[in-house]
C-alpha cells in the first residue's frame, strides 16, 4: 500500500485504482492477520476514524482507513455523522493512539474543534494524536483547532501517522 499511496500522491493512480488496491489489501489482511498475530508482529497503533457530526461523506475516510490498515494499524472506523461522545467512547473502548476526523462540508469543519475540546475536557487529548482531513481543510485550519496534523490525502495520512507514532515512541 505504500507504493499505491506514493503513486496516488504523484497522480499515477486515481481513486478507483486505490480503492481496488485497498480492497485487495483488506482481503489479504483478513487472511494474514491471524498469522501475524501468531508470529508476534506488533501493530503500529490503533486509530479511531470517523466523519464528524452533520457530515455523511465517507469515501475519503474509508480510503484512509483501508490504507492505514494496510500499513499495519488497527483501525476502528466509526462511520459518519459522529458527535464528540462517539469519538470519546471509541477512544476509551479501543485505547486509541490516533483519532482521525474527516469533513467534506465547510459547515461541519468547526465540529472537529468541538471534538478536540471534548478530548481535552475528558483528559484524553495528551494521549492521542489527532489527524484531520477533508477537501475544504488546510494546515491553518488544523493549527487553529489544535490538531496534530492535517493530511490532504490517504497516502499522506499513512506517512504522517507513522512519523507521529515514531516521534511519540521516541524512535
Amino acid at each position: 500500500m505504500d507504493v499505491v499511496g506514493v503513486d496516488f500522491r504523484d497522480g499515477i493512480l486515481f481513486v478507483p485504482e486505490v480503492l481496488m488496491a485497498a480492497r485487495a489489501m483488506k482481503a489479504g489482511m483478513a487472511i494474514l492477520r491471524p498469522l501475524l498475530a501468531e508470529s508476534g508482529v506488533r501493530e503500529l497503533g490503533t486509530m479511531v476514524i470517523g466523519t464528524v457530526k452533520g457530515d455523511i461523506h465517507d469515501i475519503g475516510k474509508n480510503l484512509v482507513a483501508m490504507m492505514m490498515e494496510g500499513a499495519g494499524f488497527k483501525v476502528i472506523n466509526i462511520g459518519v455523522n459522529n458527535d464528540s461522545d462517539s469519538f470519546l467512547d471509541s477512544v476509551r473502548e479501543h485505547d486509541a493512539d490516533i483519532v482521525g476526523m474527516s469533513a467534506l462540508l465547510t459547515t461541519t469543519m468547526p465540529y472537529m474543534g468541538v471534538v478536540i475540546k471534548a478530548l481535552k475536557e475528558a483528559g484524553l487529548r495528551e494521549k492521542v494524536i489527532v489527524m484531520v482531513g477533508g477537501a475544504p481543510l488546510n494546515e491553518a485550519f488544523a493549527e487553529d483547532i489544535e490538531a496534530d496534523a492535517y493530511c490532504k490525502d490517504a497516502a499522506i495520512a499513512v506517512q504522517t501517522a507513522k512519523e507521529l507514532i515514531a516521534i511519540r515512541d521516541g524512535k
